[in-house]
């Protein structure tokens, strides 16, 4: 089967707008820090985005944390971080999405192979985001920063957390007595009035 020209000339044309998506390894890298308290952020390692929308590491560092950089084919601006032992627990969900599985069969067979000792979840192991938009520039900005602790399995009873914040961005338990079981710190956000 032989491709027109003008069939031809479209193609590399979306593969071209397709690759421009991609930010620049560098900024990857800089963009998926915010997710870090700035002590943290020199040694990390960066899962980012190169051909075809890959998931790879972008770059190799030597503490205990691993960021992911802003996926390009989404709206907004979202960033993460997460300690190396989460990574495949982590590194499982992102499979199964890819696989086409909903969110409730991705937590249904996340929680069986926790629970089988085929996926291990850390216990206090914190996961760290920073959300926001981009500018036009495509600088990012409004960050809100948030917090979850995974502690597999923990409950209301076993912490003394509560279902939902007693109070604005107070600390609370989400998906109890479960593998997913952690604690929700979202801070409040303060607008500065002039």
């Amino acid at each position: 089967m032989r491709i027109s020209s003008v069939a031809f000339i479209l193609l590399l044309g979306i593969s071209a707008c397709s690759a421009q998506e991609i930010p620049d390894t560098n900024i990857q890298i800089e963009q998926a820090l915010l997710a870090l308290p700035e002590e943290l952020r020199e040694e990390a390692s960066v899962l980012g985005y190169k051909d075809k929308m890959e998931l790879t590491m972008i770059r190799k560092g030597s503490n205990s944390l691993i960021c992911l950089a802003d996926d390009p084919q989404k709206d907004g601006f979202s960033v993460a971080a997460y300690h190396k032992d989460l990574d495949p627990f982590m590194e499982r969900g992102r499979i199964l999405k890819q696989e086409g599985k909903s969110a409730k069969e991705i937590f249904d067979i996340r929680e069986n192979e926790v629970a089988s000792g085929k996926i291990k979840i850390p216990s206090g192991s914190i996961l760290y985001i920073a959300s926001g938009t981009f500018d036009e520039q495509g600088q990012p900005t409004d960050i809100y920063q948030r917090y979850v602790v995974y502690i597999p399995y923990a409950t209301t009873e076993s912490t003394g957390l509560a279902l939902k914040p007693s109070y604005p961005g107070g600390p609370w338990i989400m998906n109890p007595g479960t593998h997913r079981a952690h604690i929700m710190i979202n801070p409040t956000i303060v607008k500065n009035e002039q």
